[in-house]
């Protein structure tokens, strides 16, 4: 709407000062033209702007005028949440209005609080999804958020790892994690028995029943339902996914390795392994006489295991359990012969 884009132009000038047209442009998202039109509105509405002329030139508001036009509308105020994440913001449809938020919070903050407030954004930046991997395709993301907001049940469509299942949900909340977006709802009908439901945090037979997690980007269709709900009213959204995150972790991590790293891999741990990885580093015993570390790590099932285990190459041992040393010799002695056999034949 015209209205808001002329408070966001007085805005973008008290905040910022002088600017010029095609930078007024930039940040609007609008044609220099469409800039100018707005300008002469503005100064017919009685707001003192003033152009300055030159190669510093530019628009401005006279010395001392200061709008008062800093109240937040509802989705405003919502999109203040999402403040230091921009991307997340514009994914569930809030870019606009967290934009136009963040000029009103500027205007309304003392000269000096403002200039602040500034230098902290110029100067801090938050990326939430992790290094060398894609985005997740998220296209029913705006529909389901559109859903949580206004608590009406889903029908979805959703991929599982088993195959595909039809689900009418409760949406209950939604959770960004290493820049991917999760769904946390409770289904409306118990699930059958074989398991079907979320493959996500919280996941699982004992909680079958009850509220689970969905990977948005398995989502194939949603449908809006206008059946409303009422929330549980013991809910806590940041409590379950804390509470589901560890019971995961406890799922994920079905045994322990013994191992005798070099430095190296012992450096490595970590940036394999996370914070699983420095857990077990923190707590290595003491180093034998060529240097070498005890050190017990977590792991998941054999076959996951002996893939990580080689990507610390020969600077790893594994001295127990004996599955999963055994395990390990007979990938090495596979990859050994595969090597030695010439032309790749083995």
């Amino acid at each position: 709407m015209r209205a808001d884009r002329l408070l966001a132009l007085l805005l973008l000038l008290q905040n910022r000062g002088r600017m010029t047209a095609p930078e007024l442009a930039a940040e609007l998202e609008v044609s220099v033209r469409t800039v100018y039109r707005d300008i002469e509105a503005l100064s017919a509405s009685g707001v003192p702007v003033c152009a300055d002329r030159g190669p510093v030139g530019g628009y401005r508001l006279m010395d001392g005028y200061r709008t008062r036009l800093t109240g937040l509308t509802r989705d405003e105020a919502d999109s203040l949440f999402l403040a230091g994440m921009p991307g997340p913001a514009a994914e569930l449809g809030l870019g606009a209005d967290l934009a136009t938020a963040r000029l009103k919070l500027l205007a309304a903050l003392p000269a000096e609080l403002g200039e602040r407030a500034q230098r902290i954004q110029e100067r801090f930046h938050l990326d939430a999804p992790g290094w060398f991997r894609d985005a997740d395709p998220v296209p029913w993301l705006g529909t389901i958020a559109d859903a949580v907001w206004r608590q009406r049940t889903l029908r979805m469509d959703y991929r599982r790892w088993r195959g595909e299942v039809r689900r009418e949900l409760r949406p209950l909340g939604l959770v960004l994690k290493g820049g991917i977006w999760y769904l946390v709802a409770q289904a409306v009908d118990p699930a059958p028995s074989d398991g079907a439901g979320g493959d996500a945090p919280g996941d699982g037979p004992a909680h079958r029943a009850e509220i689970r997690s969905y990977r948005i980007s398995r989502v194939l269709t949603v449908q809006v339902l206008d059946e409303g709900f009422a929330r549980p009213a013991d809910f806590d959204l940041a409590a379950y996914w804390q509470e589901s995150s560890r019971r995961l972790e406890e799922l994920r991590y079905q045994g322990q390795a013994r191992l005798r790293v070099s430095p190296r891999a012992l450096k490595l741990i970590p940036v394999k392994f996370g914070a699983i990885g420095a857990r077990a580093v923190a707590e290595a015993g003491e180093p034998d006489a060529d240097g070498w570390v005890p050190v017990v790590l977590p792991v998941e099932s054999v076959p996951v295991a002996v893939s990580d285990l080689l990507w610390l190459g020969g600077g790893a041992e594994v001295l127990g359990p004996p599955e999963l040393r055994a395990a390990v010799a007979r990938a090495v002695t596979e990859l050994a012969q595969r090597y030695a056999a010439p032309g790749g034949q083995v």
